[in-house]
This record gives C-alpha cells, structure tokens and sequence, in this order.
C-alpha cells in the first residue's frame, strides 16, 4: 500500500525508527514520509543554537549517525573540545568537531532572520535527505523538569546533571502559545495519509512536548489514517535514556501498557516487544507484537516494515 507517513520522533530510538521508515519508503510507489521533530530540547551554549534531536534524526536519515554512541556523528574528534578545555571553558556538553559545524551553520542563518524550518530544510538539502524533517514548531518550547532539587532546563538535567535528580513533573514551557509548524499539521490532515508512527521515543520529553503544541494531539485525535506508537520499554527497562527512571519517580508502572494508557486518546495500535507479554487490555488500543530492538541497520527496516504492515492491516479491516 502506498500513502503518505508521518512519523513523530526525539532521540536516538526515534532517529533509528525513522531512518527504517525512510528506507521502508525508498522503493517505487511505497510513499513519502514526513517526520515531526521535537524541539523542546533545543538550547542556546556558547552563543550557539542546538538541536539536539533535529540533529539526531537528520545525521540518522543521512547515515551519519555514531553507532556506538548514538547521539553525534561517526568518526568524530574532539580538538575543539580539547582545546575550549584547556581555555577553562564550559565542557559539560560535548561538541565534536564535525558536529560543530552543522551549530554554526544554524546559528548564523537563525540570526540572519531564517526560520528553524528553513534551516533545517537547507540542512537536509545539503545531507542528500529526501525525507521532509520538520520541526514540530517555529515558536520557542522548552522543555524544563521538575527535581527534587527545583526545577532545571531540560539540558541541565538531561547532560549536566546526568538524570540523577529525582523527577517530580514536566512542563513545556512556551508551549500553549507555539504554533504547529504549517507543514506539520498540512501532514497530519493529508488525504493520501497512510499512517502516523509515534516513534519509541522517551513519552515525557520527546513525544510529550510535540503533543503539546496546540493542534498536533486533536489533529493525531481527528485523522482517519491509523496511528501506530512503538514501545521504547522492553522487559521493564528503557532501550536507551532515561525513560524508565522518570516512569518509576513519577510513581508509573514501568510497562509498554503503562505508555499506551498515556497515548490511548489518539492511538489506535501500541507495538510491544516480541519477548514482552501482550498487555491487558487498553481501551480502544490493539497491541501488537514485534523486534523493535534496533542494534543493527537492517533491524531499522524490519520494524519500519511491521509497523507499517500493522498499519495497512487496520486500514483493511
């Protein structure tokens, strides 16, 4: 079945899912993909403007990612690091070297009056990515986190602190008076539109934030096309990041049903790990099984396959 996709994503699980999906797509008459990006962790450092999912998902797009860390590019060095080191500046959020050119880039055209669309537009252009990354808004959302210490920005938490303060409660701030990137929600109300993925990305700080922009959640509520989420919590623990530890301080269940209650006013269907017990019953949420491991290349597109075959098996019934 061909169609329209649009996917939702933040991270690394997110970037991984949506490269499957964008090599699920690749072949004659499969279809196109738009993918709807969280920006709430975006941040001013050094006077520059980072994106770290924007980043995450275009240098996974175009195979750039770091494999073994997840997050940057492969094949990177550090002599900026090194040397801002050695000048006693402020270390605590690595920037590598080939990294640090896609902050300049975007630095200098967001200060000369661009859009973070139209940036990320340029960036894609010149990466070779085919897909359509857009950001879930223009408008400036930040993500901040409630710890037993106060509240902290997002990246204070997430990399200076390493998650180690206890989490109490979330808020997107910025987020009520956001406007939905047009193109985002233009996606969301297409009438060839396939299916919406809402990638295993962390709920509370990757999904949470573009659900919150006004319009996104009634537009996921509204369409016909069916909305598949994939777990990011296999046997009780989180693929990467700290999913897990949030859900258990913030007195949740540590399950894939636990997330699929918090999406079930929009979902239609929540992929669980294979080795995971199928849930009890969500209403009006279907559960289906598959790999959603993501190790390897080729498991990317395995999943991106399942999903979608998910997806056209709903649409048929």
């Amino acid at each position: 079945m061909s169609g329209h996709v649009v996917a939702l994503c933040g991270g690394v699980g997110g970037a991984k899912l949506a490269h499957g999906l964008s090599m699920a797509l690749a072949t004659a008459d499969a279809g196109s993909l738009s993918i709807i990006v969280n920006t709430a962790d975006d941040f001013k450092h050094l006077g520059l403007s980072i994106s770290p999912d924007l980043d995450s998902v275009m240098y996974a797009l175009a195979e750039l990612s770091d494999p073994v860390r997840g997050w940057g590019r492969r094949d990177e060095t550090w002599r900026f690091m090194e040397a801002l080191k050695g000048l006693g500046g402020e270390s605590w959020f690595q920037l590598g070297d080939t990294d640090l050119a896609v902050h300049v880039e975007r630095s200098w055209r967001l200060a000369g009056g661009a859009t973070c669309s139209e940036v990320t537009a340029h960036l894609c252009r010149t990466l070779g990515i085919t897909a359509q990354v857009l950001p879930m808004s223009n408008d400036p959302v930040h993500t901040r986190v409630l710890t037993e210490e106060g509240w902290l920005d997002f990246q204070d938490y997430f990399v200076r602190r390493q998650c180690q303060p206890r989490v109490r409660d979330f808020e997107f701030a910025g987020a009520a008076q956001a406007k939905p990137q047009p193109d985002a929600l233009a996606a969301l109300q297409r009438p060839d539109l396939r299916a919406v993925i809402i990638c295993p990305s962390n709920p509370f700080v990757s999904v949470e934030p573009i659900l919150a922009v006004p319009g996104i959640r009634s537009a996921l509520r509204e369409t016909r096309a069916p909305v598949i989420a994939v777990t990011p919590i296999i046997g009780g623990k989180a693929i990467k990041g700290p999913a897990a530890k949030m859900m258990s301080e913030l007195g949740l269940e540590v399950s894939p049903a636990a997330i699929a209650r918090r999406y079930a006013d929009f979902i239609d269907v929540f992929v669980v790990d294979e080795s995971d017990p199928v849930p009890e019953p969500v209403p009006n949420v279907k559960f289906l099984s598959a790999a959603t491991l993501m190790t390897r290349v080729e498991d990317r597109l395995w999943l991106a396959r399942a999903v979608l075959h998910g997806a056209d098996a709903l649409a048929t019934e």
